[in-house]
């Protein structure tokens, strides 16, 4: 067993040999920053009472939040390109709760050199999500992808029945993210609020630090790529049948020619790329165009499934024997 630490994070990495050879994080207990996240007025999958009607142990803890967990491993295997072209590319299994445990790890993947495996699980062993990591320009194939390519097309929708493939959002929302910026009600905090609590600290994400970093200023972490692609999405109006609660499934944050750096702004043009469904949820693919805004260059892409609970929607059942 050998231990690292980098001097741009305050994370101690284990490399360990068995079963597999992989890098292995530190225990950690995210933050949830999102209780009080409004929803059209109503409270979410965050909130403590919404999610335990929902059939979860409390508020869950955003998905993206672990993204901050799995960027050490990256740096660790693609150093500072990372942070330009980097990718993480997750399946989410089970929700956390604050004060839960969770650890992340990492493996090289044996096809390649710029691919890795990688997952997160709980103290007890319950699976938090699976994912890969990978450096471009040219990605391989991610865990979404994968998944992607084996999606069966949904039966019949209800909630989500006027949303069709290849529908783009209604207009080109123009967003940034400053260190005070409060990030609306979808997002109740800011930059430096969330940089105070993240489970990895690294220097490039502070304005000190970033001023020295290879670009000169301070970058978005890539959990908070999710806040910077996400808080003007009620902009792209998608037609979701209300009320109802939904959560994060599936999400992809891949950089093309990045970083993204506080305080720029950006374009984003959101399509739906594809619509399923399971037992429990309906579920919506949006992907996301990220250009910088003077230039018009594209810099990133992201890729989110939000599922919406069945149980949630009033009159589910019915509604579908209607339509069938």
């Amino acid at each position: 067993m050998n231990r690292s630490q980098s001097d741009l994070f305050d994370t101690e990495l284990t490399l360990v040999s068995e079963p597999e050879p992989r890098i292995v994080g530190p225990w950690r207990k995210p933050v949830q920053m999102l209780a009080e996240q409004d929803i059209g007025g109503r409270a979410s999958i965050h909130d403590e009472e919404t999610a335990r009607k929902a059939g979860f142990t409390g508020g869950a803890i955003e998905g993206p939040t672990h993204f901050s967990q799995l960027v050490p491993l990256g740096h660790e295997l693609f150093g500072d390109a990372w942070h330009e072209r980097g990718c993480i590319s997750a399946h989410y299994q089970n929700a956390c709760v604050e004060g839960d445990e969770v650890q992340a790890w990492a493996e090289q993947d044996p096809d390649g050199d710029n691919r890795a495996r990688a997952g997160m699980q709980k103290r007890d062993g319950t699976p938090v999500l699976s994912a890969t990591l990978s450096i471009g320009p040219d990605h391989p194939e991610t865990e979404l992808d994968a998944l992607l390519a084996r999606l069966r097309p949904a039966d019949q929708l209800v909630i989500l029945r006027d949303m069709k493939i290849g529908a783009k959002g209604a207009e080109v929302e123009r967003v940034q993210m400053g260190f005070d910026q409060h990030m609306g009600k979808l997002y109740p905090f800011t930059l430096e609020e969330k940089l105070a609590v993240i489970t990895e600290s690294c220097q490039y994400y502070t304005k000190e630090g970033g001023a020295a970093s290879p670009w000169g200023r301070p970058i978005v972490p890539f959990e908070m790529i999710s806040v910077l692609t996400q808080y003007s999405s009620a902009q792209a109006r998608f037609p979701v049948r209300q009320p109802v609660v939904g959560l994060f499934a599936n999400q992809e944050i891949r950089l093309l020619d990045g970083p993204l750096f506080v305080g720029d702004e950006y374009l984003l043009e959101r399509e739906v790329v594809a619509l399923s469904e399971s037992r429990r949820a309906e579920s919506s693919w949006v992907r996301t165009s990220v250009r910088e805004a003077k230039s018009e260059r594209l810099v990133a892409t992201t890729l989110l499934n939000s599922a919406v609970l069945k149980a949630s929607y009033a009159n589910y059942e019915e509604e579908r024997a209607g339509l069938a």
